[in-house]
């Protein structure tokens, strides 16, 4: 069985930096497209059917983390038994946050005067859902519910949910590996839409369009 994940890339040259996979797939997938419309209530009427750009998509998911088969097993779970799942959750938190190594540099830069410090980079992170739908995202939500424990207080068992805003050519250069990345994605939307079977007037009950 597939499963579901998240890939973080080097946004300079496309190497990947991580790959991780979630144990468990979902059993739900939200997705919210909000059009990015030119018109408004009351701007002119040739800017109704206009587009500006995308739509803004959002993702949300919850993930299933448990460590309970590994603990069966302990003879080759040496990780699980010594820490649960504190690790996977770990993995998954360092993606918002920047390395000691980048704080450490910006205090240095502060210490020394520098006047304007530059935000700290962050990897490209993906969203992969299968081969056809491997997107750019950023995290806008994440909360973590840890509801069972060993007896060091260590997490065996957790839930991640996760918000996602889609990166689209909006957001990121055209001619970058996330723009690229993005239209590959729609892309493949445009190529699903057309296998798509169309209707007829005659099964909305009308003859033609007046």
């Amino acid at each position: 069985m597939l499963k579901g994940g998240l890939v973080l890339v080097d946004p300079a040259n496309a190497s990947v930096l991580r790959v991780i996979v979630l144990q468990y797939n979902p059993e739900t997938l939200t997705r919210t497209l909000q059009a990015q419309s030119v018109g408004t209530d009351s701007g002119p009427h040739v800017d109704q059917m206009r587009l500006k750009g995308p739509p803004v998509e959002t993702i949300k998911l919850d993930a299933e983390i448990d460590a309970t088969d590994a603990l069966a097993d302990p003879d080759n779970n040496a990780t699980a038994v010594s820490s649960g799942i504190a690790p996977q959750l770990a993995a998954l938190e360092m993606i918002i946050y920047p390395t000691s190594q980048q704080l450490a540099a910006a205090d240095a830069n502060a210490r020394a005067g520098t006047l304007e410090i530059a935000p700290m980079d962050a990897p490209l992170v993906l969203f992969v859902w299968s081969q056809s739908r491997v997107v750019p995202v950023r995290i806008t939500e994440f909360s973590i519910t840890e509801d069972m424990f060993d007896s060091a207080l260590n997490p065996i068992r957790a839930k991640v949910s996760l918000g996602f805003r889609v990166l689209s050519i909006d957001d990121l250069p055209y001619a970058s590996s996330g723009g690229s990345i993005f239209l590959a994605y729609q892309q493949q939307k445009e190529r699903l839409a057309q296998q798509a079977a169309g209707g007829t007037l005659a099964k909305l009950g009308i003859t033609g369009i007046q």
